[in-house]
């Protein structure tokens, strides 16, 4: 299983007196750019007001956020968080491997904004805060178009977005391993180089970033077919399929609920740290005992189906969180056995109107 890469892009509480704004100009063949150049525009002056934590009893000002991605698995339950605080909220997203459906419950919402756009084109928007979630993050979707996700990772730190700060969220192992010829580096390089253009943004440009890596998770609203090895087993056993476990079974992963990862990237955001921060459960599963956890939650009779293990896989994935518990005060609250359920539920309402020819994945 492949953990999804997060940006979290902060232009903090700030005001401008004139507009700092970055272009990204490409020259792009018939389906994504060949070559990048960016140019910052004249230097302007700009006022900060105050930043920390606004003291009890001050009304908290309302934010314009913006979250790329904000219709897919991890964006949208953002979103509600977001929303719920009483946040503006505009999400980006080209619908790649978001849903709609996902936010369609905030559309009446006047504080909720959809635009559908790929993150690879410039836009020009005004907000407080931006949370950038647009990466395809599973082995089907990231593997479709390899040269455009390196490409995404690239060009994130580059759009027109109008403020003085930016923060970034990135989801990796605690070691980002050197692999420049794999079959997953697209993914896994994208996130180096990402990382990297954040911080020299900071350093060059005074930007306010922040960095998060984030670990496996799961919940609701996972596409069904991503080849992720939760959204798999699930699937497989709704369906009556067998779990399909690649290699020996005895690679682990670690798996938080999505509602912590929210949690942990707001506490991020609204904090004063700049990371990398691990955000993950360390709770450590085989595939095996992975596929007995699914076994009890939906069917004690599905069975196992071993096939050769993938080229690349990681052998073990387990977040070192001290960083995130002493510095965020934040640490993962619901266990896999309380979750799955959820998931299960989600995913079974969404079988079932498959099957009944209401194609929603």
């Amino acid at each position: 299983m492949i953990g999804t890469i997060i940006f979290i892009f902060q232009p903090s509480l700030s005001i401008t007196t004139t507009t700092t704004t970055y272009h990204i100009n490409s020259h792009v063949m018939p389906s994504m750019p060949r070559s990048i150049s960016i140019s910052h525009h004249e230097r302007t002056t700009i006022h900060r007001r105050p930043t920390g934590r606004v003291p009890v009893g001050v009304p908290r000002r309302r934010m314009r956020t913006v979250v790329t991605g904000g219709a897919g698995f991890v964006g949208s339950h953002l979103v509600d968080v977001l929303l719920a605080r009483g946040d503006e909220v505009i999400v980006i997203d080209n619908l790649f491997t978001g849903r709609k459906e996902n936010v369609a419950h905030h559309l009446d919402n006047p504080r909720f904004e959809l635009i559908r756009h790929d993150v690879v084109q410039p836009i020009l928007l005004e907000v407080d805060q931006i949370y950038h979630l647009a990466c395809p993050a599973s082995p089907v979707h990231y593997k479709y178009n390899p040269i455009k996700t390196i490409i995404s990772f690239c060009q994130r730190n580059s759009h027109e977005f109008q403020g003085s700060n930016l923060l970034v969220d990135l989801k990796s192992q605690s070691v980002l391993p050197v692999i420049g010829r794999g079959v997953r580096s697209c993914y896994d390089e994208g996130k180096r180089t990402a990382e990297t253009l954040t911080m020299d943004y900071s350093r060059n440009e005074g930007v306010e970033v922040r960095i998060a890596r984030i670990f496996n998770t799961y919940g609701p609203r996972m596409c069904l077919d991503d080849g992720r090895v939760v959204s798999n087993f699930v699937s497989q056993a709704l369906r009556k399929q067998p779990m399909t476990v690649y290699g020996d079974g005895k690679q682990t992963r670690s798996f938080q609920y999505v509602s912590d990862l929210v949690d942990g990237l707001v506490a991020l955001m609204e904090g004063e740290h700049v990371g990398p921060f691990n955000l993950g459960n360390p709770g450590e599963f085989t595939m095996l005992e992975l596929a007995q956890v699914v076994k009890e939650t939906i069917d004690p009779n599905v069975a196992i189906e071993f096939r050769k293990n993938i080229v690349d896989d990681p052998q073990k994935r387990k977040p070192d969180i001290s960083k995130a518990k002493e510095l965020l005060n934040w640490e993962p609250k619901i266990k896999l056995q309380d979750g799955l359920p959820r998931m299960a539920l989600d995913f079974k309402n969404r079988i079932f109107k498959e099957e009944q020819g209401d194609v929603d994945k």
